[in-house]
Formats: structure tokens, sequence, C-alpha cells
């Protein structure tokens, strides 16, 4: 329900229109323009109705200053034949129509519902570009999920709004979702919208919701049955419309069960699940994910053409991605823009894939019988203490001191292995 701020200092209008849109919108009524200023500030309404020709401040003043505190408040005149002049003159300073008295319903019904039509456009064109300018590229996991759920919902017009847990400090994590007023704490120079409030009528996505202090899950818990919230040091109650979704890599029935998460808010939120497999678990989409993130690094960075050989792409797929689709295409980046063969080869891409490889080819070797334990062992000794030999520019003293070993172990080691010995 969109909210309307309605302004004349004539009662009968206020009431008149009050009660032609009190069943479509949420409908505000004052007399001043000081008392509209104040509510503007506070309700960031969606359309206004105001009176150019009122006591203090007239409508022209409260215009200029509506333009100030956002330019996207939609402001339709309210004026009196004699003052048609005036009310275009409003146009001019950003005001969207206006109305004459005395009123024809069904013209200022068509006005409002096109200007708020209008106003949806704006939105949804200024989301359409945020995701434009950040690449909206498929890859990001729990977070395209939940763009995919907006962007086929019927909230996709409006505004989707994401938040990393995890990444914000205890003591300013309420600000953040819940907004706060100016002199609020210390460093609060003015008033700050909350993401909650920031996603009215669309989405908003707390990625890692686990990490969440009891405190601010009771704040959470208690929005979500009241819908509406309080900005931290202010007193105006808010109504906010919004889609949660939330995710975690945690296990949060455990959480719940040793205490680290509320069951109240588990089970409020716990409504639709989706289990998003990590990215060793469905390795069929390994290759397709990496000549998306090549073609589209090579595309931005202005790389030279490169493709993936197969051996290459063989030990992508065989790697176990703890860090999922982020790991892949970081690595994918780093061996775009690092690596100088037209055809990315084994040995361009980072030690640990390949050393995972070749642990995995040693294990099966065991397994099938093709290789004693005693041999493997030496295997995995061999590698380890080359990896750390190569680490330390073969300087022997630096690599026992990594290892935990002495040079004197390290040395025997060496010489039962075939490794090359290099002196310091």
């Amino acid at each position: 329900m969109k909210r309307l701020l309605i302004v004349d200092d004539e009662l009968g209008t206020r009431e008149s229109l009050k009660m032609i849109f009190d069943k479509e919108h949420d409908i505000i009524t004052v007399a001043t323009g000081e008392e509209a200023l104040g509510i503007i500030e506070r309700l960031r309404p969606n359309l206004v109705l105001l009176d150019i020709i009122m006591p203090g401040m007239d409508g022209l003043a409260v215009l200029e200053r509506i333009n100030e505190i956002d330019k996207d408040i939609i402001v339709i005149m309210i004026t009196a034949t004699k003052t048609v002049k005036t009310a275009v003159h409003a146009m001019k300073l950003g005001a969207y129509d206006y109305i004459t008295k005395p009123f024809d319903l069904d013209e200022i019904r068509l006005i409002i519902k096109k200007a708020l039509s209008t106003q949806d456009l704006r939105n949804e064109v200024k989301i359409l570009r945020s995701e434009i300018d950040k690449g909206y590229s498929f890859g990001k996991g729990k977070e395209l999920v939940a763009k995919a759920i907006h962007f086929n919902s019927n909230r996709k017009g409006k505004p989707f709004i994401a938040i990393n847990c995890a990444g914000i400090p205890e003591t300013l994590i309420e600000s953040e979702l819940f907004g706060h007023e100016k002199g609020a704490f210390t460093n609060a120079y003015g008033r700050k919208l909350g993401r909650f409030e920031m996603a009215d009528f669309g989405t908003l996505f707390l990625d890692e919701i686990s990490e969440l202090s009891l405190a601010t899950q009771a704040k959470i818990l208690r929005f979500l049955q009241e819908r509406e919230l309080v900005r931290v040091g202010g007193t105006e109650t808010i109504n906010v419309d919004v889609r949660l979704i939330a995710a975690t890599n945690r296990n949060l029935e455990n959480s719940v069960a040793n205490g680290a998460f509320r069951d109240d808010l588990y089970y409020r939120i716990k409504v639709v699940p989706i289990h998003l497999p990590p990215l060793r678990e469905r390795k069929e989409d390994i290759p397709l994910l990496v000549n998306h993130f090549l073609n589209r690094i090579m595309k931005e960075k202005e790389a030279t053409a490169k493709s993936i050989s197969s051996e290459a792409l063989d030990l992508l797929i065989e790697y176990s991605w703890p860090g999922n689709i982020r790991e892949l295409e970081n690595t994918i980046e780093r061996i775009t823009l690092l690596s100088k063969n037209s055809k990315v080869l084994p040995e361009d891409l980072p030690s640990n894939i390949r050393g995972n490889a070749r642990l995995n080819s040693i294990k099966e070797a065991v397994l099938e019988g093709k290789l004693s334990f005693e041999k493997a062992e030496a295997e995995f000794q061999r590698d380890i203490i080359l990896n750390t030999l190569k680490k330390t520019n073969y300087v022997q003293s630096k690599a026992a001191e990594l290892l935990g070993i002495s040079r004197r172990i390290l040395k025997y080691k060496m010489d039962k292995l075939g490794i090359e010995a290099t002196t310091d």
C-alpha cells in the first residue's frame, strides 16, 4: 500500500481527499507546510498532494524543501482556478502535475495512478541500472538464488537489498538493519534508513543470518511478527512490507539445539527451505562456470583470448572448492590475467589445485591396490618436502623450520626420497 500525504489548510479538502483514497492507500493529512516537512523527513511518503496557498510556509517553499529531502517523492499541487499560473510554475520547479478545486474525482484518480506508475518505473530502472553496474553475472551462489526469486516475483520492480550479517560488527548491525535517527549515538550526524526500510515493497536478503546475536535475532523476530520497526534513537513506528530471504552455511537446527539461534525465529523463517549444494557436489556445473567466468573476465579486463586445456579442466573439476563459486571465479580471474599461454595448462593453475589432483591420484592408486601404503606415504612426504623447499628457495634450514623438524632429519629424508640437495 502506497503512502500518500495530503497537505492543505482547509479541513474539508483534507477530509474529502482522505475519503476518496483511504481504502486504496495509507493516508496522512496535515494542515501546514511545517508539519508536512516533519512527516516527509520521518516517513518518506510516496506521493504528496500539496496546496499552494497556505498560511505560514506556502506550497512552493515546501516543494523546494521536498526536492532537497528526496527527489523521488512525487508532488502534485492543489490549486484554485485563479492560481493555475502558479501551479504551472511549480511544475517547472519539479512538481509532477496539479489538480484544481473543485475536484474532478476521475481526473484525480487518473493523475495519481499515472504518478505512482511513473514512480514504480523509475524505481525499476534504478534497480536494473544497479544490477548492470554490478555485472549481475550468474555464479554468486546464495545471492544468485535470492535474486532469481526476487526478479521472478511480483516484487521485481521494487528494491532488492542484500546484507552479509557476518561482515557487520555487532555494534553497528542494528543501525544497518533498522536505521537510526540523528544523534542516536556518537557520529550519528543525520538520519539513516536501515536495510529493512530500504527494501520496502521489495526483498531483503540476509546472508549468514546465523551470525547475528540473540538480541538482534529478537528484533528481527518482532519485525516479522508486527511488520513494523523503530529506528535506533527514534520513537516513530514505521510500517514496512518486505519479503525476507535468509541464508546460512551453518546447520540452524544444531544452532537452535545449542542455544546459538532462537527457535522461534528459526521456525518463523523456515517457510520454504532451499538447499543449495556446494560446488563439490555438482561438479557437472564446473565446466559451464569456468567458460562463463573465462569469457566474462577476458571481456571486462580486455585480456588476451584464452582457452582451458582439457588437462587443466580435469584438475579444476577434481578440486574440492572449499570456497565454492567465489573461489572458482577468483581462480579463473587469476589464471586469465597471469597465464602467458593462449591455452591454460595444468602448470598455470595454483599449486593447491595441482596438489589436490596429485593427492587424489595417490589415494585412488592405494584403494585400487596399485600402490602400497608405504610407497604412498613416501610420495606424500616427497610432495610436502618439495613444496616446502620451493617455498623457501631451497634454503634447508628455513624449510626444516616450517616443517617442524631438524635440518638433520630433513636432510636424511631428502636423501632417502631422492630429493636433490641444495646448500644454504
